[in-house]
Formats: structure tokens, sequence, C-alpha cells
């Protein structure tokens, strides 16, 4: 092993097995055209042994690491620090070892925010959420600390949304209701920004989100999660009605931009990540 490929020049994404991992092949691309010689590793971790992963991570010095269901919460308790978004969301999908330290972050909203910012400022702005799960949480949490004066939580569950709702009224300070999701639901008039936060259109390009399509104005810019397919039934409506829309594949990018910079210290390209997305998910 030569120096350049020691162990402390390497990250790892621990969770649920996947078939194949789109997030490793873009950060890994973004490695080589960074002309850094690291390693990003997707290793399964059953819940009974994530404390034994995480020292393990701490023994062989790796960097940081990602982490995805079901290991979102749980990882906490190993954990020194956490980034003001991470605790407010009660999540981590992020890890970054400072000195002997692992700090935990939360890319999910971030990476969202800074795909929406290439479309528009969410300062001032009135949203819509679709959904109170973990990618609702992870974004409605980081627009409210972005400066946006109000939030609408639209969901099945009146419980899981009111909770959310209460999170960003008492902690995030951002105005926020809940609306119950019945049948086509009909946007307000004055909402600025409606995001699909659920998982309602991947892997399948006929799934429908059960919205009032005529009630979105050509005013709105209108937001999937999905990235996979990016181009949505919900996006193909709403562009139809004149929307700016934004794919879930700018997010996914993003959230790897943010995690690559907070691991290496280095700004990666983010139009490489995105090829390397694209040509990954065969688009």
């Amino acid at each position: 092993m030569s120096n350049s490929d020691s162990l402390q020049d390497m990250v790892t994404c621990m969770g649920q097995p996947v078939a194949g991992n789109p997030t490793q092949f873009m950060i890994e691309r973004a490695f080589a055209a960074a002309g850094l010689d690291w390693r990003y590793l997707t290793l399964e971790v059953p819940p009974e042994n994530l404390e034994d992963a995480l020292r393990g991570l701490r023994a062989m010095g790796f960097k940081g690491g990602n982490f995805t269901i079901p290991h979102k919460v749980a990882v906490i308790q190993y954990l020194d620090e956490l980034s003001e978004a991470a605790e407010l969301m009660g999540a981590v999908n992020c890890i970054n070892r400072v000195g002997d330290k692992l700090i935990g972050e939360n890319t999910d909203g971030k990476g969202f925010v800074q795909s929406l910012r290439g479309i528009t400022s969410p300062e001032g702005k009135r949203v819509t959420i679709l959904g109170a799960g973990g990618a609702a949480r992870a974004i409605a949490v980081e627009l409210g600390l972005s400066g946006v004066t109000g939030i609408t939580i639209v969901n099945r569950s009146p419980e899981r949304g009111e909770e959310l709702v209460t999170l960003l009224n008492e902690r995030a300070k951002v105005a926020a209701k809940f609306a119950q999701w019945e049948g086509d639901y009909a946007i307000e008039e004055a909402t600025d920004i409606v995001i699909n936060a659920t998982s309602i259109g991947l892997g399948d390009a006929d799934a429908r989100a059960p919205l009032d399509y005529n009630t979105l104005t050509s005013e709105m810019v209108v937001a999937d999660v999905i990235f996979n397919p990016p181009q949505t039934i919900f996006l193909t409506e709403a562009g139809k009605r004149g929307c700016k829309t934004l794919d879930g594949l700018g997010m996914l990018v993003n959230q790897g931009v943010i995690g690559f910079k907070i691991w290496t210290g280095v700004d990666p390209d983010a139009t490489v990540m995105r090829e390397a997305l694209e040509e990954y998910l065969e688009l």
C-alpha cells in the first residue's frame, strides 16, 4: 500500500444493501477529476452491528461517511457532535472526522436548497411540501433556516404531519401549518414553491402524485426529490402549466458536492458529478 493510498483517504456509506450505488459512482468520479487518490466504499451494516462499525471507522482512520436507512437516527448516539441542522432534524446522513471527533451533519436538505438556489432564492418564499417523511423533514428544516416565510406540510397521516409542523414552529422558528392530504390536493394560490418530498414516482415513470394540477401557476417553482426517473409526471404536468421545474438529480448532485467538500476541503466539479449520475442511470 502506497502512502497516497492510506486509510485516512477513505469514506464510506453504511446502510441497507442496494443494487449498485449511484452516489459511490458519482463521488469516485469526482475524486478522480480532482486528482485525489481517495476511495468511497459502500458497506452493508446490519443495525445490531452499527456500534462496532463506528468503532472500526474510528480505528481505521476513515475520514468520514454517509449513512442511509436504517441508521440515520441510531448513529447519533455514537457521534461526538452534531451540526445545527442535524440536531434539529434528529437525523444524520453524513459524518466528518475532525481530529479525534466524529461530527454529524445532514446534507439532504442542504443539497435541495443549494439546487433550488439555481432557480430562485428561498428567502421570503411561501412553500408547500408534499409528504412528512425523512426527506420532507430535512428539506423543511433547511428551508426554515434559509429564511422562507411560511411552510405548509401536506400529508395523509395527521400525526406525522403535525409533528413536523410543531418542530418547524417551535424549533426552526418558521411559520408552519398542516394540511390533510385527501384526494387531489389543491395548491394554495399564494404558494411560491411546491415540493414533492414523497417517494411517488421513484422507479415508476407512470406514478402520479394526487394533486389538482390546474392549481399550479406559471409563477410557481415546482421541485421533485425523485432522481430516477428525473422527469416525473409531477414535473411534466407542472411544465405544461409554465412552472419552473427542478428535478431530483440536482438535489443528489449537491448532496454529493457538500459531502465532498466536508471531507476533502476541495470544491468538486459538479458538472462531472451530474454527468456521472446520468451515465449511471443511463439517461
